[in-house]
C-alpha cells in the first residue's frame, strides 16, 4: 500500500481564464456578421414563402368555391388600408378589401357568395408584415392577383406577374454584389405560382 503520496488539485489561473475569455470573444465577433446575415436573409425567405403560400391558397380557394378569389397587398390590416405594390401585408378575399381590412373572416357555414351572411370583402385569410419578415420589402408588378374558378389569373396578363422580395436593411442583393439572397415569386399567365432566385441563371431550376 502506497503512503505519503500527495495529489494536487489545480484550477485555472487568472491568466488562463483571461486568455480563454479573449478567444471566445474573438470567435464570437467573427461569427456575428454571418449570423446577422443569416437572420436578415431568413426574413426574405419568410416573406417569400408566405406570399407563395398565400397565392397558392387563393388559387385553390377559387377552384374549390367555384368563384373568383383575390390575393391583395395592403398598406395595413386595419380599416385605413389601401392596396399597395410595396407592402407585404396581404389579404385573400372575394372582394376589394380597401378600407375594410379589419373585417372578420367569412363564416364558413354560408357560401362566400352569400353577401348577407358574408358581407364584403369576404376575407378568407390575412397576414401582417410583422409576422417573421419585418424588414422584408416587396416590389410587385400589381397590387392584386385574382384567380377564377379554373385556377387561372383573371384577367389574363400579357406576361408573368413578378413579386420581388428584398431586405435593404440587411444590404444589397447578391445580384448587386451584396449579401442578401433576394427572391422572386412568379405567377404565370396560367395561374401557376413558383418561387425563384433572380441571381441564379434561368437554366437552373432554382433560377428565374
Amino acid at each position: 500500500m502506497l503512503t505519503g503520496l500527495r495529489f494536487k488539485h489545480r484550477g485555472f489561473t487568472m491568466l488562463e481564464l483571461i486568455v480563454v475569455v479573449a478567444i471566445v470573444a474573438i470567435l464570437a465577433s467573427l461569427a456575428m456578421p454571418s449570423f446577422s446575415t443569416m437572420i436578415q436573409n431568413s426574413q426574405i425567405r419568410n416573406a417569400a414563402e408566405s406570399i407563395q403560400n398565400g397565392l397558392q391558397l387563393a388559387r385553390a380557394e377559387a377552384v374549390r368555391r367555384n368563384t373568383t378569389i383575390g390575393f391583395q397587398f395592403t398598406t395595413s390590416l386595419d380599416n385605413t388600408c389601401a392596396l399597395s405594390t410595396t407592402d407585404s401585408n396581404w389579404i385573400i378575399s372575394s372582394g376589394d378589401p380597401t378600407g375594410l381590412c379589419a373585417s372578420a373572416p367569412i363564416n364558413e357555414a354560408f357560401p362566400i357568395t352569400d353577401t348577407t351572411n358574408n358581407p364584403a370583402p369576404g376575407i378568407i385569410q390575412k397576414r401582417a408584415t410583422s409576422e417573421g419578415s419585418r424588414n422584408a420589402v416587396v416590389a410587385a408588378d400589381q397590387t392584386s392577383i385574382t384567380f377564377n374558378a379554373t385556377g387561372r389569373v383573371s384577367p389574363v396578363p400579357a406576361t408573368n406577374i413578378n413579386i420581388n422580395i428584398s431586405n435593404p436593411s440587411g444590404g444589397a442583393c447578391v445580384s448587386a454584389i451584396g449579401k442578401m439572397r433576394c427572391l422572386r415569386v412568379v405567377i404565370t399567365t396560367a395561374g401557376q405560382v413558383r418561387m425563384c432566385d433572380p441571381s441564379i441563371a434561368s437554366t437552373d431550376p432554382r433560377g428565374c
